[in-house]
């Protein structure tokens, strides 16, 4: 060995020049941002919407259900953002404070669609045979029922109510979630390493809980996004025909309903709470297109 390969690579005192690999995610994302504005646009969209969910009196802090009669049918200013309805409230902060039961109830639909999909689809995947058949014959039978004809049904048995509507929207959305959580389970049951782990001994249980649950969850969670969004139409649509909570509470379909009646003479009433709809799904769908694949592709 020389003196040349003994000697320091660095002066004393001297620190190392850092390393640009910590900064490579920052300026990745900070490109990927960049060069899609619409994706920033949603997220902001998204950003205001969950604020006007969890703390409305931010945004707006008034009563919702206090109005002003001498302001009926106000259009759009300075004073109501979105105008006021019949009564003189204003429509902009009964859209904010709406948005706590409207997310809410979503928020269910979801959960019930993707934890009862998630466990018929890792079940039938994984055990096959006639448990696989037994449990897909059922999940065709809810693809065979349109989603809001089995919605109603189930209402109409469960009752009136937010929450009863958030549940009849998630069984109705359990057959996409089944599928797509026994297509994945069925790719990475086949994979080496759970190959593996059965063959030194592992229990069927534990090689579900850590090797295949994990691996298969993936699209499933982005899936869940995607449902977020159309879960917010459905439920609106049913809170538009009267299945959510009663008057005089502010639900986002229910206030679409009660401005249908104006719209020769104040459609705001009834196109700004469709606005803030159609707005907040194309935004959690364009977020849902870019974790599905997006992000990865521009790798």
């Amino acid at each position: 060995m020389t003196l040349l390969d003994r000697a320091p690579l660095t002066a004393p005192g001297v620190r190392d020049a850092p390393r640009p690999e910590g900064r490579r995610p920052r300026a990745r994302l900070g490109r990927f941002l960049r060069a899609r504005p619409g994706l920033v646009l949603a997220g902001a969209v998204v950003l205001l919407v969950l604020t006007a969910a969890f703390v409305p009196s931010l945004l707006a802090p008034g009563d919702p259900a206090v109005g002003d009669t001498a302001r009926r049918l106000a259009p759009p200013g300075p004073g109501h953002w979105f105008g006021t309805d019949h009564l003189g409230r204003d429509v902009w902060t009964r859209v904010v404070h709406g948005a706590s039961l409207s997310l809410q109830a979503t928020v269910i639909a979801v959960a019930v669609a993707l934890v009862a999909g998630g466990l018929i689809g890792l079940l039938a995947g994984f055990a096959g045979g006639w448990v696989d058949e037994v449990l897909m014959r059922g999940v065709d039978v809810l693809l065979a029922i349109p989603a809001i004809l089995l919605s109603l049904a189930l209402i109409t048995a469960l009752g009136f109510g937010t929450v009863k509507v958030a549940i009849a929207v998630g069984v109705a959305s359990v057959a996409s979630f089944a599928r797509v959580m026994r297509a994945e389970t069925l790719r990475v049951r086949r994979a080496l390493y759970v190959e593996a782990a059965r063959a030194v001994g592992t229990r069927w249980y534990v090689s579900l809980w850590r090797h295949v649950l994990p691996n298969a969850a993936g699209p499933v969670v982005v899936l869940a996004v995607l449902e977020f969004g159309l879960a917010i139409l459905a439920v609106s649509a049913l809170s538009f025909l009267g299945y959510g909570a009663p008057p005089p509470a502010s639900e986002w379909g229910s206030l679409v309903a009660d401005g249908r009646n104006y719209l020769a003479v104040a459609w705001w009433v009834c196109a700004m709470p469709g606005l803030v709809i159609a707005a907040t799904v194309l935004s959690v769908n364009r977020i849902s297109r870019a974790l599905d694949g997006e992000w990865g592709r521009s790798a």
